[in-house]
């Protein structure tokens, strides 16, 4: 067995051009990237709103190990009864006991053990649930107490204070945690003191000429009117933005980490 293990997360995948992009590109980012794990945040990718069953079955063949989702994961409403028949579809880990479906999951792989965590931030996000730090603390202690050693997090977040703070608690008890929601890839990748990775941001997988993957002139409408409209998703070159993180299977630590980005044109897809 390696002593180490590649994860490449992919950020909120926006309707059907990312989940396109997606279905492209995945494959081909393992294989060039030698890529063991990969996990993708698929919380807009039906029509820019939560995810469906059938999208979910979609986007696993097409290679992801595990999904995450966020704020908008309950938006359809026939993915309810789909959670307790997949654990590798995540929501929120800090919803209230009863809900639908896990925060967590642990994977076995010919890399050992690999844990995936998601927690939703409280700043400026609804619905508001229970403290994500209170949470995300103990579900890295149970899984540390199981004796695993690779922990990946996807803190879905609003606000880059929030995300900062949760990377800095977290740091050494888990091995890396991606920050999700605003669709805005950061810079800020870097290995924290205790051997964690982090991100604030792993940006989207959607139109690369959009407000947050949604058509341009719609959103400019609504803020210079405050009037309420419809916000198709974009059309046109889509980008796919996320991170690749190697970890050490025997100490948890993150040994490389990296953004990661890649611009396809209209006609790729």
């Amino acid at each position: 067995m390696s002593d180490s293990i590649r994860i490449l997360f992919l950020g909120d995948v926006v309707g059907e051009p990312g989940r396109k992009a997606v279905h492209l590109l995945l494959p081909q980012i393992k294989k060039a990237e030698n890529i063991d794990f990969s996990v993708v945040n698929g919380e807009n990718s039906a029509a820019g709103r939560g995810i469906t069953p059938k999208i979910a079955i979609d986007l696993l063949r097409a290679g992801a190990t595990v999904i995450t989702t966020g704020d908008h994961v309950w938006d359809q409403a026939e993915i309810v009864h789909y959670f307790p028949t997949e654990p590798r579809l995540l929501r929120p880990g800090n919803y209230p006991t009863g809900t639908p479906g896990a925060g967590s999951v642990v994977l076995d792989t010919d890399k050992g053990k690999v844990a995936i965590m998601q927690a939703q931030g409280r700043s400026f996000m609804q619905p508001p649930l229970e403290n994500p730090f209170i949470w995300a603390e103990a579900e890295a202690e149970r899984l540390q107490a199981l004796g695993i050693k690779v922990i990946f997090m996807d803190f879905h977040a609003e606000t880059t204070s929030e995300k900062i703070a949760m990377g800095r608690m977290l740091d050494g008890k888990i091995s890396c945690m991606v920050g999700t929601h605003t669709h805005v890839q950061t810079a800020d990748d870097c290995i924290l003191p205790n051997g964690t990775a982090y991100l604030t941001d792993a940006g989207m997988c959607g139109p690369d000429d959009s407000v947050l993957g949604r058509a341009t002139e719609s959103v400019i409408w609504r803020f210079k009117s405050g009037l309420p409209t419809r916000f198709p998703i974009a059309k046109g070159a889509v980008r796919l933005c996320g991170a690749i993180v190697e970890i050490d299977t025997t100490t948890g630590k993150a040994i490389n980490f990296k953004r990661y980005t890649h611009l396809l044109a209209p006609g790729d897809i």
